[in-house]
């Protein structure tokens, strides 16, 4: 049965994990490794691993690195980072990882979803849209936010879901990092339009704003990272997930 997931999004680069504001600035905070191993005692939903460095910096993703996490992973493991083909895809799938994100390659080369949709499967192929607030609307972006397309975020997820794509990550460039909350607007103007299921990202700073998702939106992903390795204002790195109490009453009818 469905049900919505409340998913830590470990950001790695080649110096370990990091966290970033509003895509800048990362501050290293970790061993993804270390951080996997905390999640896997938690007993999380699932886990998402971005790599923001392979795609601005035209590599292919770290296998090694995959090998490694997948092997660690105690839950359902999302990757992305660098992946421009169908045999990356592959090899990804091959080494223990239920699902691939591609997010620069998607805008590139569209074609990609339909091919990895029929051979790894759609529930496989995820799509990360990295979504700008301007003066016009809502615009996708690539290359670490430095990128705009000039594609409406709307329109691109509906040409997402006819391409085969199984789930969409909506990542508010704006939101990330801040601890304000998640981008309603932008998650009820995609949720109007696609039935896929879709994951937010960027926002989150307490419970309140997970629980706020979840009653909105009912059966929805809530990712996030800073809420789950940072603790108090100062920022002190800490590992972090709601025991099996608290994360039952974030959910919808919990009566609290």
């Amino acid at each position: 049965m469905l049900r919505p997931r409340l998913i830590p999004c470990l950001l790695v680069t080649a110096n370990g994990l990091v966290k970033t504001v509003k895509f800048s600035e990362p501050k290293y905070v970790g061993d993804p490794l270390n951080a996997v191993r905390i999640f896997n005692e938690k007993q999380v939903d699932e886990l998402i691993v971005l790599d923001i460095e392979a795609s601005p910096e035209k590599r292919e993703p770290n296998y090694s690195l995959i090998k490694s996490l997948a092997s660690e992973c105690r839950m359902p493991l999302c990757y992305g980072g660098g992946v421009t083909s169908l045999e990356q895809f592959q090899r990804i799938i091959e080494l223990g990882v239920e699902k691939v994100a591609i997010s620069s390659a998607a805008v590139e080369q569209p074609e990609l979803i339909s091919k990895a949709a029929e051979t790894i499967g759609a529930q496989s192929v995820v799509v990360v849209l990295d979504v700008l607030q301007t003066g016009s609307g809502l615009e996708v972006c690539t290359q670490r936010g430095q990128r705009r397309t000039g594609l409406d975020a709307v329109e691109y997820a509906v040409r997402m879901q006819k391409l085969g794509a199984g789930e969409i990550v909506l990542n508010s460039i704006d939101r990330d990092g801040t601890g304000l909350g998640y981008n309603t607007e932008l998650i009820a103007a995609v949720r109007r339009r696609v039935t896929l299921p879709i994951t937010a990202l960027g926002g989150a700073g307490t419970l309140d704003h997970v629980r706020e998702l979840f009653s909105n939106f009912g059966i929805i992903g809530a990712a996030a990272g800073s809420l789950f390795v940072f603790k108090g204002k100062y920022r002190a790195v800490l590992i972090s997930y709601p025991s099996a109490e608290e994360h039952e009453r974030l959910l919808p009818g919990s009566g609290v």
